[in-house]
């Protein structure tokens, strides 16, 4: 018999409780033969077939009066624990007083001399301890069992359980990407829709070269946003290096009116930010305070890790919020940044808009600082510079 025919039984007796019960019982009472015969038989020097005999007929006799106590225990077993004892107690006598006599009558029956009646006591006495030693078992692998039951009961449930929460999980990251992807996605039409009217105005008024410029700086834009693919979370360093495609495309159309100035952290370089996280601040600094002054003016743009936190802060120096609509204080762009914060961050992010001393817009952004591999950190120059 191989080891696999071996498992396959030892499985079939585990799985099946009739095969256990019997199992045990065999070995048990086998148990129980071989414990009095090294016990009585070999120490008392009464070793003989007539002794050897009345063990093994005894043993099978134990077998089948204890037979008969199984299915009464186990239809009592949900009983309650005082009714429980006194039957298992009046059991246990009966069975070890049916057992003693079986045992006086066999004995007597093997050797071929009149029934000892007299010592039946201490024959019953240990027919008792044997008897009560069956019971205490038999309860013990019940409540086992039923403990063992219980605890994979307990697991299956914790299993389905995380499995639910694992599901609801992946569902809920399933629908927050698709959210960020819509969100995401909202951003480039709403910058090409800018931008070609810029272009539109400037060859309305005759500056074709600055147009054709800036359609080949748009065509590198768009190329690039195409290459990043569908990327929710960049470095700042990668961030920059796309917000750049877009400022050139505005430096060429504003020209020395437009004032970049850039002071950026060497470790804020390595965190993940949400992509175009900035195009939209930015974008809107270039519609309210440079294109509708006629000097121009200044964009800054600060990055700070404080504390376990990515602060990045744009300032400009437009008309600041009394000359802005409301409606655009929190347009396209900027409502879609707040959108991705909260779907990202939830409660763990801040987006505050204000002005300082009647000039000037600033939007500062602060969520959890988050570093990316080493590998896909950019180490690009831009510390503090003006164009």
């Amino acid at each position: 018999m191989t080891s696999e025919h071996v498992r396959s039984l030892a499985q079939k007796i585990y799985n099946n409780r009739d095969y256990r019960f019997w199992l045990c019982q065999v070995t048990g009472w086998a148990g129980y033969s071989l414990v009095t015969f090294l016990s009585i038989t070999l120490i008392d020097d009464n070793v003989s077939w007539p002794h050897i005999g009345h063990i093994s007929l005894s043993a099978f006799l134990g077998m089948l009066t204890s037979w008969t106590l199984r299915p009464l225990y186990r239809h009592t077993f949900d009983l309650s624990l005082a009714l429980r004892l006194v039957i298992a107690t009046t059991a246990l006598v009966v069975a070890s007083a049916a057992w003693t006599a079986l045992r006086i009558i066999l004995f007597a029956w093997i050797v071929g001399e009149q029934a000892i009646w007299e010592e039946f006591h201490y024959w019953f006495f240990g027919s008792l301890f044997v008897f009560l030693s069956w019971t205490v078992l038999y309860y013990g692998i019940r409540y086992y069992e039923l403990l063992t039951l219980e605890h994979q009961k307990l697991l299956e449930v914790s299993a389905r359980k995380r499995e639910e929460q694992l599901r609801r999980l992946r569902a809920e990251s399933s629908a927050r990407d698709a959210q960020l992807q819509m969100l995401r996605y909202q951003l480039n039409p709403h910058f090409l829709f800018n931008t070609l009217n810029a272009i539109n105005a400037l060859v309305k008024l005759g500056e074709n070269d600055k147009a054709r410029e800036m359609l080949q700086l748009l065509s590198d834009f768009l190329r690039h946003s195409l290459e990043q693919g569908d990327t929710n979370n960049v470095t700042l360093a990668q961030e920059l290096e796309s917000l750049m495609l877009y400022l050139d495309i505005e430096k060429t159309r504003f020209g020395d009116r437009l004032i970049l100035e850039f002071d950026i952290e060497p470790e804020a370089r390595q965190a993940l930010v949400p992509s175009l996280i900035l195009q939209p601040v930015i974008e809107n600094s270039m519609k309210h305070a440079i294109a509708s002054s006629p000097d121009g003016g200044t964009v800054r743009l600060e990055a700070r890790v404080l504390k376990d936190d990515l602060c990045l802060k744009v300032s400009d120096t437009g008309p600041g919020l009394p000359a802005r609509p409301s409606e655009d204080r929190r347009g396209v762009g900027l409502s879609n940044i707040l959108h991705r914060l909260e779907t990202l961050y939830q409660n763990r992010y801040t987006f505050d808009i204000s002005e300082a001393g009647g000039r000037g817009f600033t939007v500062k952004i602060r969520f959890p600082f988050e570093t990316a591999a080493p590998k896909d950190v950019e180490t690009g120059g831009m510390e503090t510079s003006a164009a």
